[in-house]
C-alpha cells in the first residue's frame, strides 16, 4: 500500500509541475484600471471607471464668499448668478469677476432656495419657519408668502409665473400667484417634498423623502380661479434610495433624477440649522442633511443666532441612485454608488449628466456606455448646486467651506496625472516605459518617470526623466533605486482633439537577492508527509502536523510578482500528515523576494560528525518524508539548503541554508527483563522491568490469560526514562495454571512483548 501511495505522489508532482509559473528577473509594473488609477493625483485630467485617463473639462475658482455654506444657484435674464446659503440667510449676486453684491439678508438661519422670475425678480426661501421673500430688482424686499411650515426646500417658477413651493414637514406644496395669493395645490403623502422641476409638458415633478417618489402633477387652470389647482397625481418613479435630491429635464423631456441614503435607514437630519433649546421638536427632515446646535445649557439669542455652521454632521447609509426617466416615463438606472451621495444634477454642454457629490466635493460625469468619471475634485466636502451658465460654462457651489467654481467651456490645458509610487520591493534597474491610449504617438501624450529610495515620491527623488512619446516603448533614464513614478501630460489638450492614456508599463530588473529559509520543523517520529489530499484508508491515522513558525517578510517585502503588483504566483499545494511507522518528515518555510523559482536539497549528519550527506537533493516541494531503516539508530541534524537557481544564470543564483533542531532515529526495540509472576496469599503479583534502546519507554501494557490489555504505570508513575521496573497485583484469579503477557512501546513506537506462566494453588480450599 506504502508503494503505491509512492507512486500516487510522483504521478501527481509530475502532472503539477509543467505548469508551475518560471519567475524571470524582468518585472513590469503595470496600471490599466480604475482602481489603480484612482490612487493617483491628477490636475486637470478625468479619470473614467473604464480606466482611461483624459484631459478633464477646465475647472477654476469663481468666488470665495466667506459662507459656510451655499445651497443655491440662480442665474437672472442678464446672465448674472445668484447664490443662496448661509449662516444667516443670504443671497449674493456676482458680477463676471466673481466679485459679489449683497442683495438679501435676514435674521432667519439659512437662505435655503431660490428662484428669479422674466421680471428678474427674486424670490428667497428660507428655513426653519421660514418665509418667501421677494426681493424686487431695486432691491425693495417684502414678505411673499408664509407657508406656515417647518422647512421650504425648493422653490419652481413655471411660465405662468406661478410659483410652486415645495415644504415639510408635512409634505405640503404650495402654489403661489404673481400677486402673492397662495394656497394648498398638494398634500403629499411622504414627509417632504425635497424637489420640484418641470416636465416638457409643463407638469409639475415632484421628488419626495423619505420613500423616494418622483410624483408627475398636472397643473390645471381656469378662467374662473386665478391660482391653478393640482390634477390627479401620478408617481412615475419609486427610487431605490429615499430622498429625492435633485431633478433635471434635458431638451429632449428625459427627466433625470438622484436620490440618496437606504430606505431601511431611515434615520432623518434637518438640512438647515436647528437651534436648540427649542420647542416643540419637529418631525425629522431629509437623510442627506444636518442639525447644527448650540451647547448645552446655551440660550438663544432674540437676533443673529450663534450656530455650528458643519454640513452634514451626520451621512446617511446606503449611497446614491441615479436614474433616467424617458419621455414615456420608461426609467433606466444610470449610476449608482454605495458611497458617494449626489446632492445636484446638471447638464454639460455636450448633453452628459453631471453630478455635484460628497462627502469629498467631487464631480462627476457620466458618460454613454455606462462609464462615469472624476472630473473635478472640489476643496470642500459636498457640491450642493451646480447650474448652466452662458456658453457652456456650468457653475458649481459647495458646502463646508462654501465656494464657487466653473467648469468649462472646454479642457484644462496641459493636464497632468502622477501615479501612486510603486514599490519593487528590492533595488531595481528600470528599463522601457511603454503606453496606449488615444492620440498615442501623435505628440498630444508625453511620459515621464522619476525613480527614489524613499516612500515619499517629493523627498530626495531623481528629476523627472522625459518625455517620452513613443507608446511601443523607450529606454528611461531613471538610476536605479526601489521605488518609481510615471506621469502623463496632455500639452495643448484645449485646442486638440482629446486624448487619453488606457494604459502604462515600465519593465525593471529587480537586484538578485538570496532565498530565505524561515523555520525547519522536524516532525515527531512515525510520521510520514504527503504533498495532497490523501484518501485515508484501513491502518493510516491523520495526524496533526507541526508547521515551520512564520519568521515574517524579508527586509525587502513579500514577493512580488511579475504582472501583478504584489500577489505571489506560487501556489502552495496542501499536505497531509498520517502515521507510518519508521519514517521521519521535514517541512520547512522559505521565501524569496525575488519571487524566484526555489529548489532544495536537504542534507543529515550525525551527532558528533563533521561531513554533511545529502538526504535528498532537486526537491521542489517545501516537506520531505524518508524511510529510516537504513539508518543507524542515533541523534542527527538536518540542512536545508534553497537556491534560486531555476530563476537565474548559473553565475548569478545566490542560495542559502538553515540547520533543525536535533531529532533522535531509533528502530531498534525496547526489552523485557525479569518478567516474574506468582501467586501470593491474596492476590498474585508480577514484576519486571523495560529497557530502551534508545530514549524514554513510552507505556507498557498487561494480559491475563489472554484476556483484555490493561495499562499500567511504572513504579515511578512517571514513563519518563529509558529503563522503568514496574509492579502488578492481580486479585482474584482462581486456582490453576494462568499466563501474563506484557508489551511495552518506546516513543518510536517500536515495541516488545514477554510471557510468562505461573499457578495459583489451594485458594479458596481453607
Amino acid at each position: 500500500m506504502m508503494r503505491r501511495l509512492t507512486l500516487v505522489c510522483g504521478l501527481v508532482f509530475a502532472m503539477i509541475a509543467p505548469a508551475a509559473v518560471r519567475a524571470e528577473h524582468t518585472r513590469y509594473w503595470r496600471e490599466a484600471d480604475y482602481s489603480q488609477f484612482a490612487k493617483g493625483t491628477a490636475h486637470g485630467v478625468a479619470i473614467r471607471s473604464d480606466g482611461t485617463i483624459e484631459p478633464a473639462p477646465k475647472f477654476d475658482s469663481f468666488a470665495d464668499p466667506s459662507l459656510a455654506y451655499i445651497w443655491a444657484l440662480q442665474m437672472d435674464s442678464r446672465g448674472r448668478l445668484y447664490a443662496a446659503g448661509g449662516p444667516n440667510a443670504k443671497v449674493l449676486r456676482f458680477d463676471d469677476s466673481g466679485k459679489s453684491t449683497t442683495v438679501f439678508q435676514s435674521s432667519e438661519l439659512a437662505a435655503q432656495a431660490i428662484a428669479l422670475d422674466s421680471k428678474d425678480n427674486l424670490y428667497v426661501a428660507t428655513s426653519p419657519d421660514g418665509k418667501v421673500y421677494r426681493v424686487a430688482p431695486d432691491g425693495t424686499k417684502t414678505v411673499f408668502f408664509e407657508p406656515k411650515t417647518k422647512y421650504i426646500w425648493a422653490l419652481a417658477l413655471d411660465s405662468h409665473g406661478d410659483l410652486f413651493v415645495g415644504t415639510g414637514d408635512a409634505g405640503k406644496i404650495f402654489v403661489v400667484a404673481p400677486d402673492g395669493q397662495g394656497q394648498l395645490f398638494f398634500q403629499s403623502a411622504d414627509s417632504h417634498a425635497r424637489s420640484l422641476a418641470f416636465d416638457s409638458k409643463g407638469n409639475l415633478l415632484v421628488g419626495t423623502d423619505p420613500h423616494g417618489l418622483i410624483v408627475r402633477l398636472p397643473i390645471e387652470r381656469s378662467s374662473a380661479d386665478a391660482i391653478p389647482k393640482a390634477g390627479s397625481p401620478f408617481v412615475i418613479y419609486e427610487m431605490d434610495k429615499q430622498e429625492v435630491t435633485s431633478l433635471v429635464r434635458d431638451p429632449g423631456g428625459n427627466i433625470y433624477a438622484a436620490a440618496i441614503g437606504e430606505k431601511s435607514h431611515v434615520t432623518s437630519i434637518p438640512i438647515v440649522p436647528t437651534v436648540v433649546p427649542q420647542a416643540p421638536t419637529p418631525t425629522p427632515a431629509p437623510t442627506g442633511q444636518t442639525t447644527i446646535v448650540l451647547s448645552e445649557g446655551t440660550q438663544a439669542p432674540a437676533q443673529a443666532p450663534a450656530i455650528v455652521p458643519t454640513y452634514p454632521i451626520a451621512v446617511p447609509a446606503g449611497g446614491t441612485q441615479v436614474v433616467e426617466i424617458a419621455p414615456d416615463d420608461s426609467p433606466t438606472t444610470l449610476w449608482t454608488s454605495a458611497s458617494d451621495l449626489a446632492f445636484t444634477l446638471a447638464l454639460s454642454d455636450s448633453g452628459h449628466l453631471v453630478l455635484g457629490t460628497g462627502d469629498d466635493g467631487s464631480v462627476i460625469e457620466l458618460r454613454s456606455g455606462g462609464a462615469w468619471e472624476d472630473v473635478a475634485k472640489t476643496a470642500s466636502e459636498q457640491v450642493t448646486s451646480m447650474i448652466q451658465g452662458s456658453g457652456g460654462k456650468i457653475f458649481v457651489a459647495t458646502a463646508n467651506p462654501g465656494k464657487i467654481f466653473t467648469m468649462g467651456p472646454g479642457l484644462e490645458p496641459n493636464g497632468s496625472f502622477e501615479s501612486d509610487a510603486f514599490d519593487a520591493r528590492t533595488f531595481s534597474h528600470w528599463g522601457h516605459v511603454t503606453w496606449w491610449g488615444d492620440g498615442a504617438g501623435n505628440g498630444h501624450v508625453e511620459l515621464y518617470l522619476r525613480c527614489g529610495n524613499t516612500s515619499d515620491p517629493d523627498k530626495n527623488w531623481s528629476a523627472w526623466s522625459g518625455p517620452y512619446k513613443n507608446p511601443t516603448g523607450e529606454s528611461t533614464n531613471c538610476p536605479g533605486s526601489r521605488f518609481a513614478q510615471w506621469k502623463v501630460v496632455f500639452p495643448g489638450a484645449a485646442t486638440q482633439s482629446t486624448p487619453d492614456i488606457s494604459w502604462v508599463s515600465v519593465a525593471y530588473l529587480p537586484k538578485n537577492i538570496a532565498p530565505a529559509i524561515d523555520d525547519i520543523a522536524v516532525q515527531d517520529p512515525g510520521i510520514r508527509v504527503a504533498g495532497f489530499p490523501v484518501q485515508v484508508s484501513a491502518g493510516m491515522t491523520p495526524v496533526q502536523l507541526r508547521m515551520p513558525n512564520a519568521q515574517g517578510e524579508s527586509p525587502s517585502g513579500p514577493p512580488m510578482n511579475a504582472e501583478t503588483n504584489g500577489a505571489s504566483s506560487r501556489a502552495q499545494m496542501p499536505i497531509q500528515g498520517f502515521k507510518d511507522k519508521g519514517w521521519q518528515s521535514v517541512i520547512w518555510g522559505a521565501h524569496d523576494a525575488n519571487d524566484d523559482d526555489l529548489i532544495y536539497t536537504v542534507y543529515y549528519r550525525a551527532e558528533g560528525e563533521d561531513e554533511w550527506h545529502i538526504l535528498k537533493d532537486k526537491l521542489t516541494e517545501d516537506f520531505y518524508s524518508w524511510d529510516t531503516s537504513s539508518m543507524p539508530d542515533g541523534a542527527y541534524y538536518l540542512k536545508v539548503r534553497a537556491s534560486d537557481s531555476p530563476s537565474n544564470p548559473a553565475g548569478d543564483a545566490l542560495w542559502a541554508e538553515r540547520v533543525s533542531d536535533r531529532f533522535v532515529v531509533a528502530n531498534t526495540p525496547p526489552h523485557i527483563e525479569n518478567l516474574r509472576a506468582g501467586s501470593g496469599l491474596l492476590n498474585t503479583r508480577a514484576s519486571f522491568d523495560a529497557v530502551s534502546a534508545y530514549g524514554p519507554i513510552d507505556g507498557a501494557e498487561y494480559s491475563i490469560d489472554a484476556g483484555p490489555w490493561q495499562i499500567i504505570f511504572p513504579t515511578g508513575q512517571i514513563s519518563d526514562s529509558p529503563k522503568e521496573s514496574y509492579y502488578i497485583e492481580i486479585p482474584g484469579l482462581p486456582n490453576g495454571v494462568h499466563t501474563i503477557a506484557v508489551q511495552v512501546t518506546d516513543r518510536f513506537d517500536n515495541t516488545a512483548a514477554a510471557q510468562t506462566t505461573f499457578t495459583v494453588r489451594g485458594r479458596g480450599s481453607q
